[in-house]
């Protein structure tokens, strides 16, 4: 899968992991593909759900590596 747009914050923890992905996603155009690289556990679940009630689209969160997570997010609105 292509991305538009990476956003590697590993080492940053909640709630900054969802606001700096808050912060990519609006500098970005409807339809485009987001993907965020997390290595805080609770954030591999708050930010696809933070997204979600935002009303974008989690296309998938992957495992990446021991303790690495990848978020993929479509902007929708």
């Amino acid at each position: 899968m292509e991305y538009d747009k990476e956003l590697d914050i590993r080492g940053e923890v909640c709630p900054f992991t969802f606001v700096k992905s808050k912060l990519v996603l609006e500098q970005m155009q409807v339809g485009q593909i987001l993907r965020v690289v997390v290595d805080y556990e609770p954030s591999a679940e708050s930010v696809p759900k933070s997204m979600k009630e935002e009303g974008q689209e989690v296309l998938s969160v992957n495992k990446i590596g021991p303790k690495e997570w990848e978020i993929i997010i479509r902007k929708v609105r």
